[in-house]
Order: C-alpha cells, then sequence, then structure tokens
C-alpha cells in the first residue's frame, strides 16, 4: 500500500517532534555529572579515611570522656587549691605571729644568759651572796631595776637563808636565778597573774 503525502504528513503530526542536537547533548552531560557526584558521594562514604559524623550515642559517649577528665582535673585543683588556702592560711597566721615570738623568745634567751653568767661570777666569789651583791651585780650587767626582784639573804629572825633568788621580768616571761652554796640554777617560768615573778613583795 502507497501512502501518499498527506497521509505521512498526518503520521508525522501524530509523533513527538525530533528534539535539536545542543539539546541532547546538554541533557547527556548534566546526566553524566549527576552520576559523577553520587559516585563520588558513595565513594567518600566508604574510604576508610573518611571520618562520620559521630552519631547521637557516639556524642554522648565523647562528651562523657570529655567531661571526666575535666572534671577530674578540676577536683585535683580544687584539692590542691584547698590544700594551698588551707596551708597558706596557716603559714599566714604563723609569719604574722612569728615575729612577735621569736623576738620576746630571743630577749628572754638574752636575759637568760646575762643572769646565768653574771650569778656564776658572783657565786664564784661568794658562795652565799647577800641581797645587795645580787642587785648591784646584776643591775651593774645592764638589768633595770624597774624588772628586777631579788630575795632577802636573811630571815626576819636574822638567820641566813639556805639560797638567795633573783628574779627579771621579760615580757610574759619571767627568768629566776638561784644562788645555792655557789651552785647557779637558771630556769624561765611565766609571770603570776599579778605581773610578778615572787609572790610578795
Amino acid at each position: 500500500m502507497r501512502h501518499n503525502l498527506d497521509h505521512r504528513h498526518n503520521h508525522g503530526a501524530g509523533a513527538s517532534p525530533a528534539a535539536p542536537p545542543e539539546t541532547i547533548r546538554a541533557r547527556t552531560m548534566m546526566l553524566r555529572f549527576a552520576a559523577g557526584a553520587a559516585l563520588v558521594a558513595v565513594m567518600a562514604g566508604c574510604t576508610p579515611g573518611s571520618t562520620a559524623s559521630p552519631g547521637p550515642a557516639d556524642s554522648g559517649t565523647q562528651a562523657t570522656e570529655t567531661a571526666a577528665p575535666a572534671a577530674q582535673d578540676s577536683g585535683t585543683q580544687d584539692s590542691s587549691t584547698e590544700g594551698n588556702g588551707e596551708e597558706g592560711g596557716d603559714a599566714l597566721a604563723d609569719t604574722s605571729a612569728a615575729p612577735s615570738a621569736n623576738a620576746e623568745a630571743a630577749a628572754t634567751e638574752t636575759v637568760r644568759q646575762t643572769v646565768t653568767n653574771t650569778l656564776t661570777q658572783l657565786a664564784a666569789a661568794a658562795p652565799k651572796p647577800a641581797t645587795a651583791q645580787v642587785t648591784d651585780a646584776l643591775t651593774g650587767a645592764g638589768i633595770a631595776p624597774a624588772v628586777l626582784q631579788v630575795s632577802q639573804s636573811r630571815t626576819p629572825t636574822g638567820l641566813e637563808a639556805d639560797a638567795i633568788e633573783a628574779a627579771v621580768l621579760q615580757g610574759t616571761d619571767c627568768v629566776i636565778g638561784q644562788v645555792r652554796e655557789g651552785t647557779v640554777t637558771v630556769t624561765v617560768l611565766p609571770v603570776l597573774a599579778s605581773g610578778k615573778c615572787f609572790v610578795g613583795s
């Protein structure tokens, strides 16, 4: 059966017109580009060196592991700080009290040495010195009369005392020296409530 021109025209009118070659080439390039991008994404996900984003569980674990050392370090630092604070507090307290205590202790030791040396020399010359002798010896060694007390060398009945004592008030201490039969003994005792070293006048 032979087709005439009208038949061909009607048949061609029902078919889709052919696309221009430029449109086909552009679509082909877009498809290739999309396929290449998909392939790169798949390969990036499968590469051993790639780093996947941590999921919720990984994020929680990582946050816990990060928080634990931080808390531990913080605790250690706080403990060391508290320790340093307490020790620092004690050190400051000791430092503030140290100069006064050390100065008083040094002054007491100086007076003790003076009393010891003076009474030793006196006892070597007079094993049973009189009150006036002890007073003169100690004031001559630099002891102020206002801080010096010396016991009586004779009792109220006129008898000679077994020993004679001298006391020097130094701060809150009393440096007490005793001469008994030429032997000298020096001790340091706290001052009495009366502010003196001897009871009575």
